[in-house]
């Protein structure tokens, strides 16, 4: 995901109720595998980020209703590079805050690499 079109990056701002393009172009020295992609909320400042920019974190709070995101995806066989794009709806009625963005990515032999960033979702 450093590639320039990727998104969304570290600290992205994400809307309630509109949708965003999930770009990324994942490389592998043999075989791609498939990739998930899981989005949850941040609110109590948790961490397993993979970045070493920190992103400004409103207050520590409890979940009312927040996003839970959780999709597999299959990579086309015989692929050691493939590109994403991924339309992704930011559910409405969620609470707005901070949260992780994770992918994990594995190849056909097994073996997983993990992103993750921090994200925001507010109201427009």
């Amino acid at each position: 995901m450093s590639s320039s079109n990727s998104f969304p990056e570290n600290c992205a701002i994400l809307y309630r109720g509109e949708s965003f393009s999930f770009q990324a172009t994942f490389t592998d020295n043999i075989e791609l595998g498939n990739y998930n992609v899981e989005v949850h909320n941040n609110f109590d400042h948790h961490s397993h980020s993979t970045e070493a920019e920190e992103c400004e974190l409103e207050p520590k709070k409890e979940a009312v209703k927040p996003w839970v995101y959780n999709q597999d995806f299959t990579i086309p066989a015989n692929q050691t590079k493939y590109s994403v794009n991924n339309t992704i709806q930011v559910p409405s009625d969620i609470d707005t805050g901070n949260y992780h963005f994770m992918i994990r990515l594995t190849d056909k032999a097994g073996w997983q690499q993990l992103k993750s960033i921090s994200i925001k979702v507010e109201d427009k």
